[in-house]
């Protein structure tokens, strides 16, 4: 029999000590147990939520009794940094918007308004700035195709057309008076619907905000419009950045529309797939760049963490956090990263850094690794990276840390952040967060701590594995980077066949901390030796009924 205990007389720590006993020793929490910690929380919830929520108490319980089994010294810190820096005066260094694309020649101008909208941004830009096209001729076409085609894929959330047209005309007249800004000025692009620009709602996705309007523009949006670039949409992010479902619906792969685009930035990896828009920010803390960019074909860059500000972006995870591009080409995530990476005196963790694109190394001189298990299955990209010159040595990723552990630290940083919807009982139009979020205000603090202090033993490893390479290719580390801050490219290599149709696959590739310009070399470089990125989904050839919904949604993807 399950020994009941009160909570009557026991202090906070005494309480959680003894609940996580019975766990350690086999046995069940129930919602009874539940009721009898909710003071502990400040919490009252229904016998449903009770029951929901041991469940979730039982799984973290797990978690602690994994992360007790890290022998963990007195001399290792929680990875977490107080940086003072956020008081210093804001800056504009010389190390951001100083990329060009590595050929400024101008294409041939495309016949048919949608292989123009196909284009990538390094194509685009010598179009625009040699003004064979003007950004207005170029913001009514994407302005169209979103209008057409979103109907199929429910990727907007809010159309910013009125600030597009401004935009764009300023771009024709600076063009017109010989003031050209780079590569980004006069292309259309979209943001994942948690930055915020003033004058449009930014949703987060999520019923309870649905109609929220913040008065604040973020720091990446301030940055493309100082590089001339045109806002035209908001795009959807499943509710508070988990999946791909939102209050507007389920957003599409325009691949296979009988399909999710995978989450969280559903909305910027379809869109951009769609050519909808000419790019697009997405957001990542567990995997929402990565996923739907490989879902969608899309080309996608996670900087390190602190690379880009946060400033007016929503918060889920504040040591998790990450801000970056989803483009049609490598080299494009190159030119829209210029743009918005380094310190803003804003976001306390953002830093300046070196970028340099053309990147000022060659593949040939590189030392690329890749894990040994996985040879078999990448042998194709391993072949193309040793034409290209590069040096491939094996490596293994750390398996002596039980990194799935680890995503206790993201849960219960996202249970502080919306505490107020627990306490208020919200819970629709929120996705899978509520019983996450619950969960949370059982987690002490001496477990967080000890996360983050195992945390900082899974990044000195990472640091010693990344010491041996300058990037390495594949593996299944979609945890370890985003708890360590790793950049990562991911681009679309090859395709397979769901559910009777052609959907893309792809190909990581991880770099060291602020290793940006010599991660992107390497993609790029094989990214130029095959064509996957140039395939691009027929949208008029979409069949009308493919609506059903997705089955294979994970919890990857916030």
């Amino acid at each position: 029999m399950l020994r009941r205990l009160s909570a009557t007389g026991i202090g906070t720590i005494a309480f959680q000590r003894a609940l996580t006993a019975q766990i350690v020793h086999g046995q069940e929490v129930t919602g009874e147990m539940i009721r009898q910690a909710e003071w502990i929380a400040g919490l009252e919830l229904s016998d449903e939520d009770r029951a929901t929520t041991a469940a979730t108490v039982q799984s973290a319980l797990g978690r602690f009794a994994q992360l007790r089994q890290v022998d963990v010294g007195y001399d290792v810190p929680p990875a977490l940094l107080f940086r003072p820096a956020a008081t210093e005066a804001a800056r504009d260094p010389a190390v951001r918007r100083n990329a060009r694309p590595i050929d400024w020649t101008a294409p041939q101008l495309p016949t048919s308004a949608t292989e123009l909208a196909f284009l990538p941004v390094s194509e685009l830009a010598p179009l625009l700035r040699t003004r064979q096209i003007s950004s207005v001729e170029l913001t009514k076409i994407y302005l169209d195709r979103l209008d057409r085609y979103d109907k199929r894929l429910h990727c907007v959330v809010s159309m910013t057309d009125d600030l597009a047209l401004r935009q764009a005309r300023r771009a024709d007249r600076e063009l017109a008076a010989g003031h050209y800004r780079g590569p980004l000025h006069g292309i259309p692009w979209g943001a994942k619907d948690l930055i915020a620009y003033p004058g449009y709602k930014t949703t987060w996705g999520a019923t309870p905000f649905e109609n929220q309007q913040l008065d604040v523009k973020a720091t990446v949006a301030e940055r493309l419009d100082r590089a001339g670039a045109v806002l035209l949409a908001k795009l959807s992010l499943g509710a508070l950045a988990w999946g791909d479902k939102w209050f507007g619906g389920m957003t599409r792969n325009p691949w296979n529309v009988a399909q999710g685009s995978s989450g969280s930035s559903a909305g910027s990896a379809s869109a951009t797939a769609a050519g909808l828009v000419g790019f697009s920010l997405g957001s990542e803390t567990l995997g929402s760049i990565v996923s739907p960019c490989k879902r969608c074909g899309c080309s996608g860059l996670r900087p390190t963490f602190g690379r880009v500000s946060r400033h007016g972006c929503m918060t889920l995870a504040w040591s998790m956090d990450k801000i970056g591009p989803i483009c049609r080409s490598v080299q494009d995530c190159a030119l829209v990263f210029d743009a918005i990476h380094g310190y803003d005196g804003l976001d306390g963790t953002a830093v300046d850094q070196p970028f340099a694109w053309p990147p000022h190394r060659d593949v040939w001189n590189m030392t690329i690794g890749y894990v040994e298990q996985e040879a078999a299955s990448i042998q194709p990209v391993l072949d193309v990276l040793r034409e290209l010159g590069a040096t491939l040595v094996p490596i293994e990723l750390p398996d002596d840390i039980p990194v799935g552990a680890l995503t206790l630290i993201l849960d219960t940083e996202a249970a502080a952040v919306f505490d107020e919807l627990t306490r208020n009982h919200v819970t629709a139009g929120l996705n899978r967060w509520p019983p996450v979020f619950r969960e949370g205000q059982f987690v002490p603090a001496v477990e967080y701590l000890r996360a983050n202090r195992v945390r900082t033993l899974l990044i000195r490893k990472m640091e010693k594995l990344m010491s041996q390479v300058d990037a390495y290719v594949g593996g299944n580390d979609l945890v370890h980077t985003n708890m360590t801050g790793h950049p990562t490219a991911v681009l679309p290599n090859g395709f397979r066949m769901h559910d009777d149709k052609q959907t893309p696959t792809a190909i990581t590739f991880t770099g060291n901390y602020f290793g940006e310009s010599d991660l992107l070399a390497i993609a790029h470089a094989y990214q130029q030796a095959t064509d996957h990125h140039l395939q691009h989904p027929d949208l008029d050839a979409m069949a009308a009924g493919d609506d059903a919904e997705p089955t294979d949604q994970k919890k990857d993807d916030p």
